[in-house]
């Protein structure tokens, strides 16, 4: 649905984008993840036509996105950063004006309108000037366009920015919905999100991409994969770590003293191993007072620090 190859961008010295190649397919929601100045807003505009690629190519659904520009872009939503939109429209005149931009009159373009409001949950405030709208708003009005036409690729920017938890919800509900009949990709700096609606991630720092996966696979990369987390009281602590020590499947403990007194205690495996028995069983032997025990899956934050450059070091030269 999506093809990328050799995809670069420069703007004077600096080269944001360095030479991406990225295919994605039917049914895939590719969470797209980096720092700021990454170079995934650059990369999502040259993917819908917006900025022209300095080398490489893009091709949706076979179509060329310089050469075959419109054919292209009629196949694509697109969210972009900040949802612009004419502010001295309501919301129901702005989504008129981009179904017949999109080529629908009459009753087509007002049934299109009215099911993009619907799955937006636009209705209370459909005839409100758009300048009028909270953030939220705004961004669900953004949304509405992009799905408006029934594209068969979705290139959204930061979704749900500026939406509360229910809000939040309820896109990644659509997104989910939509995914088996479209290719979507999804710009975020939310990594719940990624757990919570994308089949593929893939991080992208300093214009390229340095992890391509599901998010199970991104897991297992994470040092907390399959670590086990004990909650025990503050004088249980050292006798614990030297028990654990002794196992053979743990690398190393840590210790994180929380503000009740408590203490959590966390075993990491070595090359990944399981620990979540052989923990328990000694705490079990040893009759700790155990508050919490449990086994992670991993944290993709973890992964995403252990991948990407920090602030600190982003003006070095790559």
């Amino acid at each position: 649905m999506i093809e990328i190859a050799g995809l670069t961008k420069r703007f004077g010295l600096v080269e944001a984008v360095r030479g991406i190649d990225l295919a994605v397919r039917k049914g895939e929601v590719l969470g797209f993840l980096g720092p700021n100045g990454a170079g995934k807003s650059t990369t999502m505009k040259m993917i819908t036509g917006y900025l022209a690629p300095s080398s490489g190519t893009v091709r949706v659904l076979g179509h060329d996105i310089e050469n075959d520009t419109i054919a292209a872009q009629a196949a694509i939503g697109y969210l972009p950063e900040g949802a612009p939109a004419y502010g001295d429209m309501t919301a129901r005149q702005f989504l008129t004006f981009i179904a017949e931009v999109r080529g629908f009159v009459g009753g087509g373009a007002k049934l299109r309108v009215e099911e993009a409001a619907a799955k937006t949950a636009l209705a209370s405030v459909f005839d409100q000037p758009i300048d009028t709208l909270s953030k939220g708003f705004k961004r669900r009005v953004g949304l509405a366009q992009a799905i408006l036409h029934d594209p068969p690729v979705l290139i959204m920017d930061e979704p749900t920015d500026g939406l509360d938890p229910n809000q939040k919800h309820a896109v990644r509900g659509l997104l989910r919905d939509m995914a088996p009949e479209k290719t979507i990709i999804v710009s975020t700096h939310l990594l719940e999100e990624v757990e919570a609606v994308c089949t593929r991630a893939v991080i992208i720092d300093r214009g390229r991409i340095v992890a391509d996966g599901t998010p199970t696979q991104l897991l297992a990369r994470s040092r907390y994969h399959n670590a086990v987390t004990l909650t025990l009281a503050g004088s249980e602590v050292a006798e614990a770590e030297k028990r654990l020590g002794a196992i053979d499947k743990i690398e190393s403990t840590e210790t994180l003293k929380r503000s009740d007194g408590s203490v959590q205690l966390t075993a990491f495996p070595k090359s990944g191993a399981l620990l979540i028995e052989e923990v328990s069983a000694v705490a079990a032997a040893e009759k700790w007072q155990v508050q919490e025990l449990y086994a992670e899956a991993g944290r993709l934050d973890d992964v995403f620090r252990s991948l990407t450059t920090p602030d600190s070091r982003r003006s070095e030269a790559p």
